[in-house]
């Protein structure tokens, strides 16, 4: 059997090093007899998956069925979350790829490991719908403390009418270019084309 070993260590902490985990995972392919098909490691935390390379590889290598089971030393070196962890496994199940990890014994290999991996569908929906829940308070209670919600309109800037007034006079003359009046005004060429495409007035402020 193929198997596809992964270790992760975080960059934060500069004393962690790959080899522990990699030593417990060869060990444990060898008790049971295993081929290591490829051996992963990162060093970035789960959630910066721009520079996890080696996991976007294995990810890629499974999708092509050129392993049978991903073994990790823990659950956390794979997974950001419980929601990450039940969608990359329900992506593999189809595949034929089973996954295992050694300090808590999940397999997905076997019926109780198919059962959990069940229950982490309703957990991770509990977990999407906590994080909801405390969104959605955080807003409620800035909106009763008078605060804004999201990012302030440009024209609701102080002076935005007054300097885009003056803008827009140069633009009418000809004098400068759009980008290089969106450049003066502090704003994105697109924002200021909506501006002129909707006719925003230019009353001072």
């Amino acid at each position: 059997m193929k198997v596809a070993i992964y270790a992760r260590v975080s960059t934060v902490d500069r004393d962690q090093d790959p080899d522990t985990q990699l030593f417990a995972l060869r060990d444990f392919c060898s008790a049971q007899g295993w081929e290591i098909h490829k051996e992963y490691v990162d060093r970035a935390s789960a959630t910066d998956l721009t520079h996890r390379f080696a996991w976007r590889e294995l990810l890629d290598d499974a999708a092509k069925r050129r392993l049978k089971t991903v073994l990790v030393f823990k659950l956390d070196r794979a997974f950001r979350s419980v929601r990450d962890m039940h969608n990359t496994l329900g992506a593999w199940e189809p595949m034929g790829v089973d996954f295992r990890s050694i300090r808590e014994g999940f397999d997905t290999g076997t019926a109780l490991g198919r059962l959990l991996m069940n229950l982490l569908a309703s957990l991770a929906e509990f977990e999407l719908e906590l994080i909801r829940e405390r969104v959605k308070a955080g807003m409620d209670r800035a909106r009763r403390q008078g605060k804004q919600i999201g990012r302030p309109k440009v024209s609701a800037k102080r002076g935005f009418k007054s300097r885009y007034k003056a803008v827009l006079g140069r633009l009418n003359r000809a004098e400068l270019s759009r980008r290089k009046a969106a450049r003066e005004l502090g704003i994105g060429y697109g924002t200021l084309k909506r501006l002129l495409d909707a006719n925003y007035p230019a009353g001072a402020s």
